[in-house]
């Protein structure tokens, strides 16, 4: 069993601490402060009254984008799906001439 680590995020001047698996670590960094850039972003582009309604717009672009990146991985995956078909039926086309 793997030790775990405690750690301390900051998101919108709140600090969270958190025990996690050292191999999250990282990720968890990451999503941080890209929480933190689009949140300053929001509130630079934005009149917004509270963190909260900052948050919540974040929350919002991760939630659309992810998404938009099933949506992509559905299409992507009939794609796929079709061209194996199609790549079947001519194997068995040729297979079938012998």
């Amino acid at each position: 069993m793997s030790e775990k680590l405690k750690i301390k995020l900051s998101i919108a001047d709140r600090v969270y601490p958190l025990t996690i698996d050292p191999s999250q670590e990282e990720g968890l960094r990451k999503a941080a402060k890209n929480i933190e850039q689009l949140a300053k972003k929001f509130e630079q582009s934005y009149a917004v009254r509270d963190k909260q309604d900052v948050l919540a717009m974040c929350a919002l672009q991760f939630a659309s984008k992810i998404e938009q990146k099933g949506i992509e991985k559905s299409e992507d995956t009939s794609e796929a799906l079709e061209r194996l078909k199609a790549l079947d039926r001519l194997v068995n086309t040729k297979l079938s001439i012998k």
